[in-house]
């Protein structure tokens, strides 16, 4: 039985936001999130990044699965760093990326996070809450 589907959601927006805010405070030269409105433009990237990452990506992982798979996954940052240039797309100005080869490893970092914090954070909380 799946547990509340709005705390499901509201915990992974934490954890997004978490990864978010890390990446943007420690790599403040490659991503720039705008403070401005008590940080709702910093609200408005987790949630599009949340929502790219649960329907973009997964067909973009599938599609380009034999691509991961001859580079030995490192095409998978690059497909982090996609959603992330569709994100500065959709937010302008009040989130920007900046950077190549810091863009790349701010994706591994935030790779390496996402998982961290979904099989191990997250999903302890969930599977917490279950029993």
């Amino acid at each position: 039985m799946k547990i509340n589907k709005y705390l499901d959601w509201f915990i992974h927006m934490l954890g997004y936001a978490l990864v978010l805010i890390t990446v943007s405070v420690v790599f403040s030269k490659v991503v720039y999130i705008d403070n401005s409105l008590f940080g709702l433009w910093g609200l408005i990237a987790v949630i599009i990044v949340f929502l790219l990452n649960r329907t973009v990506k997964p067909m973009l992982v599938w599609m380009t699965l034999p691509l991961t798979a001859l580079t030995l996954g490192l095409f998978y940052p690059l497909i982090n760093i996609l959603v992330l240039k569709i994100t500065d797309w959709i937010l302008g100005v009040h989130f920007d990326i900046h950077g190549t080869i810091s863009l790349f490893l701010v994706s591994i970092l935030i790779t390496i996070m996402n998982a961290i914090m979904d099989n191990f954070i997250i999903d302890t909380l969930l599977k917490g809450k279950k029993k």
